[in-house]
């Protein structure tokens, strides 16, 4: 496929789930020669202390999504929806409608249906909805993988020193819980694939729905595997 056709767009509920969950992996597909957008429905304005305010919260937030995003030269789309509450918004369907129709992305990535947080949920749904016949869908991992069960992992061995880079600019959430939390769950997915030891991989779900029954094509590579007794199988013969 050739790079100016493909693109990869992701959408997340609130700053720092891109770089969390998914971060090592838009490297992958950047180094491979995908052009990539991301969409934040909302500006994480929630997660405010008792005497903060929310407003300021929201602002530092995107400046820290800023920040992360322009080590890969991105741009974000803030579609500035009150954190917390996208399952009662009435305008993100046709926000990301807009915005999947402006992007012309080739796949889409978002939250998996079953996350643990209501607005990585109802994100999940809206994409689902508006994607439809445009592009299909990748879900990303869950926090501790709760209630996923990948079939498409991504290694992200090369890439996990800018992930952790990239978590580390939300300096308002305490990042250093979400370092340790993240590469702790790409060190365990690389272990789901057999793969050898110090390496790392970002998993997701793809459930194929027509007119898309199949995006293999369209993802960087997964980690290599060993043969059972531990011993690493050429690629061509894997």
């Amino acid at each position: 496929m050739q790079a100016a056709t493909f693109k990869v767009l992701l959408v997340t509920a609130h700053p720092d789930d891109a770089e969390i969950y998914v971060w090592a992996s838009l490297c992958a597909w950047q180094a491979m020669g995908a052009a990539l957008g991301l969409v934040l429905a909302t500006s994480g304005e929630a997660g405010v202390r008792p005497g903060k305010d929310a407003h300021q919260l929201g602002q530092r937030r995107e400046q820290e999504a800023l920040a992360s995003a322009a080590t890969l030269g991105l741009q974000p789309r803030f579609l500035r929806q009150p954190d917390g509450a996208l399952a009662h918004c009435t305008k993100l369907d046709a926000q990301l409608a807009q915005a999947i129709a402006d992007f012309a992305p080739t796949l889409v990535v978002t939250h998996h249906p079953q996350d643990y947080h209501p607005d990585h949920r109802a994100v999940s749904a809206a994409v689902g909805r508006v994607a439809s016949f445009r592009a299909p869908v990748l879900w990303m991992d869950t926090l501790a993988g709760t209630g996923c069960t990948p079939n498409v992992y991504v290694d992200t061995t090369a890439f996990i020193s800018a992930k952790v880079a990239a978590i580390r600019c939300h300096q308002s959430q305490d990042p250093e819980r979400f370092v340790r939390n993240a590469t702790k769950q790409s060190v365990w997915r690389a272990y789901q694939c057999n793969a050898p030891d110090g390496h790392h991989a970002e998993a997701f779900c793809f459930e194929p729905a027509y007119p898309f029954s199949d995006v293999r094509a369209l993802l960087p590579a997964a980690p290599d595997v060993r043969a059972a007794g531990g011993f690493e199988r050429p690629r061509d013969q894997a």
